[in-house]
This record gives C-alpha cells, structure tokens and sequence, in this order.
C-alpha cells in the first residue's frame, strides 16, 4: 500500500563537508515509494525515541538470525540524527543523500559479536553505506565477514574491525576514515578507493588499492600489499532523495586511474535515473510482470523479501541498472536461472543474494551468451556486492554460480559461496558433499574483465575458472571445500584436488594480486591439493601476494602455490608465501 507523509527540510552545517543539496526552509508533501513493509525511511522530523526503539527491535530480530527469510533496509533521509544503529543480519542502512555528508550519525553505526561472545566469523550479509558517522567517543565498530560491504562511509574517528575474537572477509570502498583503522583478528581485508588516518594490524593478507594512508607493501611480513591506483572502477549506484522530495538513483560514472573516493571534491560524475523509470518490485510481483518492465526499458528496484525464481530475470537493454534494497534475495526454483544479461554495455546489477534451489541450475547468473564478442570497454557492466549462496539455508544445487562471458565487465565484492555450515531445520542443516551441490563458483570466458574484492569458497571443482584475456583481480579469498570424503573424490582427473584458481592453457595474459587460500579438510585431513594455483607459465600470466594455509594447524594439505612453486602449506608448516610469480 501506499503511504504519504510530510518531509521536513532542514540544514545540514557543522558536518566539514559540502552539501549536495540547496538549503531551504520550505517544507513539501511527497509520496513515499512503495519500498513495503521491510524498509524503514527516517527523516529528521521523526521523534528520536521512536525511530531508536524501531531500529532496535529490527536489530533484536535479525542479531542472531543467520539464515531467516526477514530482509531490512533502513534508509536516512538528508540531515542529522542523534541515534544507535546496530546491524544485524540481513540489514542494509544507508543515507540517502548525495554527499556522504548530508546523513549525519551523531552516534555509532556499528556490527557487533555480542551474540557469538566475540567472534565475528559468521558475521555475514549486511551493510552499510552512504553517510557520514561522528560517535562521541571517537570509536567505531565493523567486526564482520563476507558479504558485508563498508561503502562510502565517512567515520570520524577509529575504526575496528573485530570484537575480540576472529573474523574472517571483509570489504571497504569509497570511504574515508579519520582516525585509525585497527584490524585485529582480521584474518584477510580488501581496501580500495579510500582515505584513512592509519592503519594498525595484519594478520594473513591486507590489501590496499588507490588508498590514501595505506601501508607500504611490505609482504609478506606483516602481509600488506598496497596499490597506489585503480586502473578501472564504477561505484556501486545508490538510491537517493532530495531536499524536495524528488526519488532518484545515482549511477556514478566509470573512473580510471583513481586514488582516493569519488566524493572528496564534491559530487562525484555520474548520472541520477528518476525512480519513476524503476519498476519498484516486491517478493509477489510476478516475474513476467518484471520481465515485461524490463523490456520497455524500464531499470529495477527489488524492495526486500525472497523473490522466488521459476524462469530468469533477463536484462536485454543497454543500461539496465537492477538494484538492491536489503539484501534482496533471488531463490532459483526448478532449475531456473535467477538472472540472464545479454551482451550489452553499461548494466549495473548490485546488492543482491542469489540463492540456489533444491533442483540443480546450470547457471544462476549468466552476464553475456556464450560466445560474447561485442567491445564494451566505453561502457562496461558492474556486478557490485552480488552474494551467492549454494545450501545454509535450504538444499541448494548448481553447476555454476556466475558466469561471465561479456567483455569489459567489472565486479567489484563478489561472495560466492558454497555453504560449510547451514540452518537447522527438523535437525537438518542443508549441506553436504552430495546434499548441497555445486561444481564451480565462477568461471570467466569474457575479455578485460576486472575484480576487486572477490570471494568464493568451498565448490567441489575449480573455485574460479579464468578462460578471458587480460583478466584481473585484485584480492582474493577462498576457503576450499571441508567436505571432500576422500582423496579418490577429490581428484581433477589425475592430479590431486582442484585448483582454488584455474588460469586456463590457452591464455597469454592475466594479473591477480593479493590472493590467500586456504585448506580445511575436515572430513578427511589427509587430502593433498597439488597447486593452490594453476597457470600457464608465460611472462603475461603473473601473481602477486600469495598466501596458502593449512587451517586448524594443520586439516589437510596444499603442496604448491602456484603450479610447482612454493613449499607445502600442511602440518607442522600451516602458513607458505609467495611474493610473486613467475
């Protein structure tokens, strides 16, 4: 249903940051959007009591809620707030105004580990993004894993990454930290297109990319791998309001060579779509509904809720941007795809969890036909936190999670993910080598395409299959299965296990850089994968940053880093570096 409500203008001064709205005193009547039940849109007007005991409930119903179907967004309208945000599980809040700097948090905005008395490992799906955080006493908290982006945040004050005890991911873009960014436990961080005070703490592999105050590389002691540019990058488009009560989503531009975030001058290039061209679609809008509203040109707002998936959605025109809000979570059924791009430029598919069913899928996301040729590089496709999840919740089954066959496409924080661990239902928890079933994360046939961020873990094949010239990823992170019952059932024809990161024969140029894997084979600790990564040896093919573990001191064995480079990450040694290769 629809509702109406007065918005109530007001400034923004004392923030240290440049508006991106005209000040005015007027006040206007507007129609909120229909975004459902599940999204809560605060403005300043609000009594502060009222919008704190909401915000709590919220984070009372989905602090421990690993794998529930409930899905929240809360979203700041411009101006200042005096309140407490805890994030919990399937939870995005972001501000809704242009700068970062037009929502101000007089408060923290913060993920905790209360709940696991301290230990942030499954700390998974949530976010923050776009505004600006001042908490009286000059701390701030995001102790998280993966899928729980950090995005255009401009905290003033510290920061700190873990509660005490480990956490394991985590992903930070287009932010600006003050004081110091305190790692901790952090067994692994991505940074990219940031400003910061400081950094303090390492662990197995910290990566920097075109961030002001990163560390020196110095791996691999302590671990830090320091970029001084981005070479190509869109920020993720974000929904947005303004001062007259005008809905629209921002596109920012596509910037090369950057340092630093997109928003430290002023508003950033880029492009704001009214949101009267989004379809604002809800978990019972039919598929055919939204197919239709694609086809007519229309770009895709999904409000939050589990969208159930009989036939893809598929995007056919050329900026077609489809957009997030909560996580909103796309449930492959009957073997269907969950979305299907054709080979056009400039799409932007960003803040979704595509969830595999209990019949297999061959593809769940596929970005391009097989066979793509078209030259995009003027206008390429954004994947943006764009989680996969196969088992955990419910039996989950799929070839492929995501396959990339465009050229020129980025992906900027990917979690891919095949679950080690899941839900109880009627004492069931959803995973298991033959249960919950998937060959391969990601695989990429396309050219140019470049990941930052990206993570995928625990596939019964290759985690990453690279087939694309000039391929490039900046940050790597993957856990391999746990569940492999033998060596005989782990074997990639006659070599042992699969590697983590296949770069195939046929390829003459890639480039990754800041790449940890890691063994746990827990069902049988004997297991020897051969090569954490496997390659062509020739000059264009190059590594950088390499770290192979041996968890748990000591479940299972990784004997090479790359093809036959490096020592035995296995008992007794757990923790083998690389610092280039060849």
């Amino acid at each position: 249903m629809n509702h109406t409500r007065r918005a109530f203008l007001e400034g923004l001064g004392g923030t240290g940051l440049v508006a991106a709205f005209p000040i005015s005193a007027a006040t206007a009547r507007e129609a909120l959007p229909d975004f459902g039940p599940n999204v809560f849109v605060v403005d300043p007007a609000m009594p502060a009591g009222a919008v704190q005991a909401r915000m709590d409930a919220i984070f009372r119903d989905q602090e421990r809620a690993h794998f529930t179907d409930a899905r929240h967004a809360i979203l700041f309208k411009p101006g200042h707030y005096s309140v407490d945000v805890n994030v919990g599980f399937f939870t995005q809040v972001a501000g809704l105004g242009a700068l970062p700097g037009d929502v101000v948090i007089d408060g923290h905005v913060h993920a905790e580990a209360d709940w696991a008395k301290g230990m942030a490992l499954v700390n998974f799906w949530r976010g923050v993004e776009n505004l600006a955080v001042r908490p009286a006493d000059g701390a701030d908290r995001w102790a998280v894993s993966q899928a729980a982006p950090y995005r255009r945040v401009h905290l003033q004050g510290d920061l700190a990454l873990d509660d005490g005890g480990w956490s394991s991911g985590g992903f930070m873009a287009d932010c600006r930290i003050d004081g110091t960014v305190r790692s901790g436990t952090q067994q692994q961080w991505f940074t990219r297109n940031s400003h910061i005070g400081a950094w303090r703490g390492s662990n197995w592999n910290m990566m920097f990319a075109g961030v002001d105050g990163a560390p020196p590389t110095s791996f691999p002691e302590p671990p830090y791998t320091s970029l001084p540019t981005v070479p190509l990058v869109r920020e993720k488009p974000f929904l947005h309001v303004t001062r007259t009560g005008e809905w629209g989503v921002f596109v920012p531009a596509v910037r090369r060579d950057t340092r630093g975030t997109s928003w430290g001058d002023g508003a950033p290039a880029g492009t704001s779509i009214p949101l009267s061209r989004f379809l604002i679609a809800h978990p019972d809008t039919p598929v055919s509904a939204i197919n239709a509203a694609l086809a007519t040109g229309k770009h895709l707002l999904l409000t939050p809720g589990i969208y159930r998936m009989q036939e893809p959605l598929r995007i056919e025109q050329a900026g077609t941007v489809v957009l997030g809000l909560g996580l909103a979570t796309l449930l492959a059924e009957r073997g269907s795809s969950a979305i299907i791009v054709a080979d056009v430029p400039g799409v932007a598919i960003a803040g979704l969890l595509i969830d595999a069913g209990p019949v297999e899928t061959p593809v769940l996301v596929q970005v391009g036909p097989r066979g793509a040729r078209r030259d995009h590089s003027r206008n390429p496709t954004l994947l943006a936190d764009l989680f996969f999840r196969v088992g955990g919740a419910t039996v989950g089954k799929a070839q492929t999670c995501l396959e990339i066959n465009s050229h020129h496409v980025i992906g900027d924080h990917l979690w891919i993910w095949r679950a080690d661990h899941g839900d109880h239902d009627g004492g069931r928890v959803h995973v298991g080598w033959t249960e919950s079933t998937a060959d391969h994360g990601l695989i990429v046939n396309g050219d140019d395409v470049t990941i930052y961020g990206l993570f995928v873990e625990h596939f019964q094949k290759y985690q990453v299959t690279w087939n694309g010239e000039r391929g490039r990823t900046y940050f790597y992170q993957c856990e391999l299965p746990y569940d492999p019952p033998s060596q005989a059932a782990y074997m990639a024809g006659k070599t042992r296990g699969w590697a983590a990161y296949k770069v195939a024969d046929t390829v003459t140029a890639h480039e990754a850089t800041g790449l940890g894997i890691y063994a746990n084979f827990t069902a049988d600790p004997s297991i020897v994968l051969e090569s954490a990564i496997e390659a062509p040896r020739r000059p264009g093919v190059r590594f950088a940053s390499i770290t192979t573990i041996s968890l748990g001191t000591g479940q299972g064995t990784i004997a090479h880093l790359v093809n036959d480079a490096g020592a035995a990450a296995r008992p007794g040694a757990v923790r083998q570096t690389l610092t280039r290769y060849p």
